[in-house]
């Protein structure tokens, strides 16, 4: 059994009466299926970043991800430098490949992507898959909006990843330059936003009503970057209801 179909079966496996080499083969397995969940729980990661988190030595992280980029359950990458670089060469990162990602979400990608294009269709082309995608984001942001207004304003980016995080988003709230970085490790509807980049447009402008300010988006999982990343400035004026990021739901570069 392959490690992305492992992972498909939540990484269950019956070792009762197993003998010694089996029991070795299933704790094997096991600690190949946490390395690629803290994959997607923190995003693209390097071997010490993995080694750290999980209590693993670097070398049994690195067997590990050989055997998880043999069955193309993650990639080797050239991690990502925001601002000026520094000397030496950039360090290597592992990220899920949609293989490893569809291991973990099994959603019904192919009958959202029809229904989008269905609606398009019969009921007014791009404005209706926006009013859709609008619609969809108003209705699952109530949630969110109570745990924003709850929060202290210093707190509120943290508090809203933590409310994305309930619904299966993996999101982190972390500093940055003159603002803050929200970070969603995870998105369960990334291969059909990658068809229909409204559905990232529609967040990035409830992120900033919910936050009272301008954010821009520097990087969706849709577009195929590691990790959607939002910019929320600091001190920045509020925007009206309609107000959008610059560039939402896409990559910049």
């Amino acid at each position: 059994m392959s490690v992305s179909e492992e992972l498909r079966n939540n990484g269950v496996v019956k070792n009762v009466g197993a003998a010694p080499q089996e029991e070795l083969a299933t704790g094997e397995r096991s600690t190949r299926n946490r390395v690629a969940r803290s994959i997607l729980d923190h995003g693209p990661s390097t071997v010490a970043d993995l080694a750290g988190r999980l209590g693993l030595t670097q070398a049994a992280v690195r067997r590990h991800l050989d055997a998880l980029v043999a069955d193309d359950v993650v990639e080797a990458r050239e991690k990502r430098v925001y601002g000026a670089r520094t000397r030496g060469r950039p360090a290597k990162v592992f990220a899920l490949t949609d293989c490893g990602r569809d291991a973990f979400d099994q959603s019904y990608d192919k009958l959202a992507a029809d229904a989008l294009r269905w609606i398009a269709a019969r009921e007014g082309g791009d404005e209706a898959v926006v009013a859709f995608a609008r619609a969809r984001m108003a209705a699952q942001a109530e949630a969110y909006r109570k745990a924003v207004e709850a929060a202290a304003p210093e707190k509120r980016t943290e508090a809203l990843a933590k409310a994305l995080s309930v619904d299966g988003y993996a999101a982190t709230a972390r500093s940055a330059p003159v603002g803050e970085q929200l970070c969603q490790h995870h998105c369960p509807v990334a291969h059909v936003a990658e068809q229909f980049p409204q559905l990232c447009e529609a967040e990035t402008e409830i992120f900033s009503q919910l936050l009272g300010t301008h954010v821009q988006r520097l990087a969706t999982i849709a577009h195929g970057d590691g990790v959607c990343t939002t910019f929320i400035p600091r001190a920045a004026p509020k925007t009206t209801d309609n107000a959008s990021a610059s560039t939402a739901g896409r990559n910049p570069a």
